[in-house]
């Protein structure tokens, strides 16, 4: 349950708002429904991790990925993939931190 509303709220502002609100989505959810800080996490991490990776796709397959092949070259990359790769890893991480902060803020509170 929790995986899945991070995943529509974070797919629904990621065309509107800005990349640091999927971290925002994740602690706020953690926080009012998460169960365990390790369900939070991986939650928040494989939602954030599924929903760069196709606004990515999204934003960079209709101009032919023009702008992550040079940033490829700019890393000496040698494939446009691996930069898709990275940057979801690092919203991965982004939304599970943030949403593990989120459930361990619910256990604070709660005493």
């Amino acid at each position: 349950m929790l995986f899945f509303i991070i995943l529509i709220l974070t797919y629904a502002s990621g065309f509107f708002l800005p990349w640091w609100m999927a971290a925002v989505i994740a602690f706020l959810a953690a926080f009012l429904i998460g169960k365990t800080s390790k369900q939070s996490f991986w939650s928040g991490f494989g939602s954030v991790f599924i929903v760069w990776i196709v606004l990515a796709l999204i934003k960079s397959i209709p101009n032919n990925q023009i702008l992550v092949k040079r940033v490829a070259g700019m890393f000496q990359l040698p494939n446009w993939l691996l930069i898709l790769l990275l940057t979801a890893i690092i919203g991965g991480l982004v939304g599970g931190l943030s949403a593990w902060s989120g459930m361990l803020m619910k256990k604070a509170v709660k005493g």
